[in-house]
């Protein structure tokens, strides 16, 4: 597995680091493992974790061979969108 490397644009905070390497030293363990194990530890996100609308525009993108929606036709679709957003 490949390391990531701990720091940020402007720097690595040296005393975080240091800290983190004492911590995982007196547990027997590499950070690497710590981080992997901190990150296992977070909620699975569900499939469809994307809203509506993106949902929407990942469909519009993935159109395939068929033909692309008309400049009319987007423009009818938003005029709906419109109508519907403030009845």
């Amino acid at each position: 597995m490949r390391q990531a490397t701990i720091g940020s644009a402007r720097g690595p905070d040296e005393s975080v680091i240091a800290r983190a390497k004492n911590w995982a030293r007196k547990r027997s363990v590499s950070l690497s493992q710590a981080v992997a194990a901190f990150f296992e530890q977070l909620p699975r996100a569900p499939e469809n974790s994307l809203s509506p609308w993106t949902q929407k525009l990942v469909g519009i993108a993935v159109r395939g061979k068929r033909r692309p929606l008309s400049d009319e036709a987007i423009r009818r679709a938003h005029l709906e969108h419109l109508e519907e957003k403030y009845r």
